[in-house]
This record gives C-alpha cells, sequence and structure tokens, in this order.
C-alpha cells in the first residue's frame, strides 16, 4: 500500500492481481489494470480482440474501459450501471455485465503486468453530492420525500445487525427500516438492508411488517434485481436538492 492509501502491484501472479482487484472493487475505488489480456464482449452484438498488451479500467460507477496504445477511446467498453466481477480461471478474468440490456464485457489476462487500486474522488462531484447526513436531514425535514404518510420515528436504531439509519413507520402502521446511501451502490447495500429487516422481524412482533428502503441517488442493475427479489424497495434521492 503506498501513503496515499492506494494498493499497486507489479507483475503480480493471478491470485495476487485477484486478491488485490477484489479489495479495490469492495471500497469502491478506481482499478486499473495493465497486461496480455484477451477480451470478449456478448449483448446486443458479439465481438473479440485477439491477445494483446492493453489497459482495463474499472470504475466504481460501474463502467469498464479497454485501452490499447492508440487513441483516446476504448476498444470496448461498458456504460455505468454494470457490476463488476474478478476470478481466477486459466488467468484473471475481469468480468463487467449488465442485465437491462444482457451485455458481458470479459477481459481475460495472460499476464498482469500492474495493477492498482486508487481512492479517487473529484472534489467538484464531493461538493454536490453532499454526505449521508444531509440525506437524513433531508428525509427528517420533509419524510414525504420517502413517501406519503410516512413518520421517522428514531435515528441510529440499533438492532442485532447493526445501526438502522432511519427507523420510521407508514401510514398503515407497518414498521420501515430506511438506509442511506450518498452515491450509487451495488448489490452491497441491499445485503445490508436486508440483514436490517430480518434483525427487526425477529425483535418486533411476529404479526407485524417491516418493509426495507434502500435510499440512494441510484443503483445498479444487479442491486435492482436484488431488491425486487428479496421484497425491498427503493428510493431515488440525493443528499442535496441540486444534484
Amino acid at each position: 500500500m503506498t501513503e496515499t492509501g492506494a494498493l499497486t502491484r507489479h507483475r503480480p501472479d493471478a491470485a495476487d492481481a485477484c486478491e488485490m482487484v477484489e479489495a479495490g472493487l469492495q471500497r469502491e475505488w478506481l482499478v486499473t489494470l495493465v497486461g496480455r489480456c484477451r477480451v470478449v464482449y456478448e449483448g446486443r452484438a458479439s465481438s473479440t480482440l485477439g491477445p494483446g498488451d492493453r489497459l482495463v479500467v474499472l470504475k466504481p460507477d460501474g463502467s469498464a474501459l479497454v485501452h490499447t496504445d492508440e487513441g483516446q477511446k476504448p476498444v470496448n467498453w461498458q456504460p455505468p450501471g454494470c457490476d463488476h466481477s474478478v476470478t481466477v480461471k486459466d488467468g484473471l478474468v475481469i468480468q463487467s455485465e449488465r442485465t437491462t440490456p444482457d451485455e458481458t464485457l470479459r477481459v481475460t489476462f495472460e499476464r498482469v503486468t500492474h495493477c492498482g487500486a486508487f481512492p479517487m474522488t473529484d472534489e467538484n462531484d464531493l461538493a454536490l453530492s453532499g454526505t449521508e447526513e444531509d440525506l437524513r436531514d433531508r428525509i427528517l425535514e420533509e419524510p414525504s420525500l420517502l413517501e406519503t404518510g410516512f413518520q421517522p420515528r428514531a435515528t441510529e436504531r440499533e438492532t442485532p445487525a447493526g445501526a438502522v439509519d432511519i427507523y420510521g413507520e407508514d401510514e398503515a402502521g407497518n414498521a420501515v427500516v430506511v438506509e442511506l446511501k450518498r452515491r450509487r451502490v451495488g448489490p452491497d447495500a441491499v445485503s445490508q438492508l436486508n440483514r436490517y429487516v430480518d434483525a427487526l422481524e425477529r425483535d418486533l412482533h411476529a404479526e407485524r411488517t417491516v418493509r426495507g428502503i434502500l435510499v440512494a441517488p441510484s443503483v445498479t442493475d444487479r442491486a435492482s434485481q436484488l431488491l425486487d427479489e428479496r421484497g425491498l424497495e427503493f428510493v431515488s434521492l440525493a443528499p442535496t436538492p441540486d444534484t
């Protein structure tokens, strides 16, 4: 690890590179890899790139870029909202996929020359996006932003699974667990909310319904799918009104 907190490795083997990329993705950092790789795209069309030395960039917003040593545009790419994953199978395999529409970009590295993960934040974006506390205050000041009839009852309510950002009731008297995120989120946020709902269902009377609502500017396609599968809800809301 460097003094800035970044993770970098020169000529790692596939297992070491996989570990570092996983760490970067979990922390929602910018991940870069340079090495000899093959690229396959499957979706609305299909394309392949044979072995070559390339730069691969995975961004926290879900976008993926594959660059050669020529031109300013990537030769392959995926837009924001995709889910990134990394495995080791006949080399290091980076996969970026989304479900609407179904598209998959798969990069298989024969050799990784260098990889890095960086905690990058654009200062202008940070000033605009605000904090989770700003998001909480917006809802506490105007609960109808969440939904009509919502009544906040507590913040940082403790459960066996951790502290709930906002706990309240809907107009039907159901318990509502609200998890706040200041930026676009993926499946991890859904799993966190699901743990809170499960914990409160065990704590409260069995006959009482517990709803879970994830509040963030946006979610990935995979996160949206998991919300539907687990009976959870999503409200699109930014920390500050002008974002």
